[in-house]
């Protein structure tokens, strides 16, 4: 065989190879041109996906703004009823040495009614007393324990002997924890 015919018999692998790949990037680019449809078909598609996902965040932006302001509006006489809790302390300090003396009994009279007006008042904005009374199990989220003492029996050992001030809640948020004694 001379040069000439082994050039025409024999067939380059690669170029076999490149000319079928070329004409499968043909097929393909002819899939990937789109028509002007199509583009805007997809263009609308991705339009509207990113409007829903707008849309829904707004929505979670309400829902949270409306969630907080109701929260603000619940505590907002937080400052206020807070700075009333130490009168209304006093007021019951008063009530209870004014029921020893039974010669003050127009006075205790008035000081009741004046008490019982500002619980009133401070009731329809939301406070309400923590009820603690001595035997309660003793409960470190809701009691603030001031001291132990000896346990005057054993079945008041870890429990509450005395309360010394009273707690109180604003709404469902608890605003002053009841400073109590415990048994130890």
């Amino acid at each position: 065989m001379s040069k000439e015919d082994k050039n025409i018999n024999v067939e380059d692998p690669n170029v076999k190879d490149q000319t079928t790949s070329n004409a499968e990037a043909d097929v393909a680019e002819e899939k990937n041109v789109k028509s002007p449809e199509e583009q805007l078909q997809d263009q609308l598609v991705a339009e509207k996906d990113k409007f829903m996902r707008l849309f829904a965040e707004f929505e979670n932006y309400k829902k949270r703004t409306t969630k907080e302001r109701i929260e603000l509006f619940k505590t907002a006489s937080q400052d206020v009823v807070v700075a009333m809790l130490p009168v209304l302390d006093d007021f019951e300090r008063a009530l209870s040495h004014i029921e020893e003396d039974k010669e003050a009994e127009e006075l205790r009279k008035g000081v009741l009614l004046i008490y019982n007006k500002l619980v009133s008042t401070l009731g329809q904005k939301g406070l309400s007393k923590i009820e603690v009374n001595q035997g309660d199990a003793f409960d470190a989220d809701i009691h603030e324990a001031i001291t132990q003492i000896p346990a005057p029996s054993d079945d008041l050992k870890g429990k509450i002997i005395d309360v010394v001030e009273h707690g109180y809640k604003l709404g469902e948020k608890i605003i002053r924890y009841p400073k109590v004694v415990i048994g130890q």
